[in-house]
């Protein structure tokens, strides 16, 4: 949630300034293999698509092309929560523990229980993901996670917060939060509960977590950050958290009913989302920046895909962006778009560099005690690992600069007298960090 400022409503920008900075991120930048912006202001749509779903049959992008929209989810079970509360099916404040099997414990810290607003608002002191979160496959990570490990990891766990006193994002925390409602309100999963109450009412019955066979050849293909194909990604227990799949056309419906609650069916559901939690709402995300109009909005990302949604109320307008890449590079145009006094990040450009020069970088480089950077090659790239974290591959801005496009992150070599990289320089949030070499 977010608060913009109060002057007078800016127009949005042109469909073709919008299909230029798409050109420029997929066909330029190489941040994606297809993305579609789509933007409603008093329920008139414009939809801007640019690029493929795929590499192999090269089917381009539309507005019924169904992307993983990851921890947009949130947004919806946030919005079953205050459904639920307003049918008198569960309150805010109630324990969690009350919602699950008889038997089941949940951590408490000092005497304080987990409660629904808690899971909702991330202040439920929970980790981001559960300690006993082990895939079989990296690159479909919450496949294999069941309930029953939710439910041991539930057994053991303790809380090194207590609930309510402190603000952590928590995929965990509203995937179990999505469970819990499921269980309450009698539903098969979440799937169910979710096209109950939301999808159903709004007509938006090209969104799913399980897509039927009817739909397969609508499902753009995700891609890392090397825009190679990933699988996709499959959430059971925790489907609350990110488990959805959608299509521009869909979420602008969505967005329409943000936009004016007073005329859709879920309008209900909405003001709770944007109440502070001192007035007895869900607070969801504050990071306030100026007095003004209000702004809904969540980003989601997952393996191989990216979305962004966003809305103002007060100007009943909204948009939606969707990226089949995992590389974050469409928030802020998506902020942009919505507001145009919002700036958009500048993402650099690839140099075309012999990947024979890569064989002066590579090596260790000890960043500190405990912390290693190990610089490895592989066929035409280059990939950095700093000590307890994953290789991420580093592209070339020129031979001896280069830059992460999954994260905002950049690296000088510095070489020495020889030609050979002798310090690895890390420039990430204002800050340069050196590690010298070692043998």
């Amino acid at each position: 949630m977010n608060f913009l400022s109060s002057a007078a409503c800016p127009p949005l920008p042109s469909e073709e300034f919008i299909r230029r900075i798409l050109i420029d991120r997929v066909d330029d930048r190489q941040l994606s293999l297809g993305m579609i912006v789509g933007t409603t202001e008093a329920k008139n749509h414009t939809i801007v698509p640019y690029g493929r779903c795929d590499i192999s049959t090269g089917k381009v992008i539309n507005e019924r092309t169904i992307f993983e929209i990851g921890s947009v989810t949130k947004l919806f079970t946030a919005l079953l929560l205050s459904d639920m509360v307003n049918r008198g099916e569960v309150k805010l404040e109630e324990p969690v523990v009350d919602l699950l099997p008889a038997g089941t414990r949940v951590p408490v810290r000092n005497g304080r229980a987990i409660t629904l607003r808690d899971l909702a608002s991330h202040y439920s002191g929970l980790p981001r993901l559960p300690t006993n979160f082990a895939p079989k496959d990296p690159k479909d990570p919450y496949a294999d996670y069941t309930e029953n490990e939710l439910y041991q990891f539930l057994e053991t766990y303790e809380l090194v917060r207590t609930p309510g006193d402190t603000f952590e994002y928590s995929n965990l925390g509203v995937g179990l939060l999505g469970h819990a409602l499921v269980l309450r309100a009698g539903c098969a999963d979440y799937e169910s509960l979710v096209r109950s109450r939301i999808l159903a009412p709004l007509r938006m019955d090209d969104t799913f977590v399980r897509i039927p066979p009817g739909f397969l050849g609508s499902v753009a293909t995700g891609h890392d950050d090397n825009l190679d194909p990933v699988p996709n990604w499959n959430l059971d227990v925790l489907a609350g958290a990110g488990g959805l799949r959608s299509n521009l056309s869909d979420l602008l419906l969505f967005m329409d009913a943000l936009c004016d609650p007073e005329q859709t069916s879920i309008g209900s559901m909405i003001s709770p989302l944007v109440k502070p939690l001192s007035q007895g709402g869900l607070g969801l995300l504050p990071t306030p920046h100026y007095d003004g109009p209000t702004s809904i909005s969540h980003a989601g990302g997952t393996g191989g895909f990216s979305s962004f949604v966003g809305c103002i109320p007060e100007w009943k307008r909204g948009i939606v962006c969707l990226s089949n890449s995992g590389i974050p590079a469409i928030a802020d145009l998506a902020v942009h778009v919505l507001d145009p006094r919002w700036g958009m990040h500048w993402y650099r450009k690839e140099a075309d560099v012999d990947p024979s020069q890569f064989a002066r970088l590579l090596g260790r480089y000890r960043l500190g005690p405990n912390h290693v950077f190990q610089v490895t090659s592989t066929a035409d790239r280059l990939y950095v690992q700093l000590t307890g974290q994953q290789a991420l591959r580093a592209f070339p801005a020129s031979e001896w600069h280069f830059f992460y496009k999954a994260v905002g992150a950049q690296i000088t070599f510095e070489p020495d007298a020889g030609g050979r990289a002798a310090r690895l320089i890390l420039h990430q949030n204002s800050c340069d960090q050196i590690a010298d070499r070692i043998e």
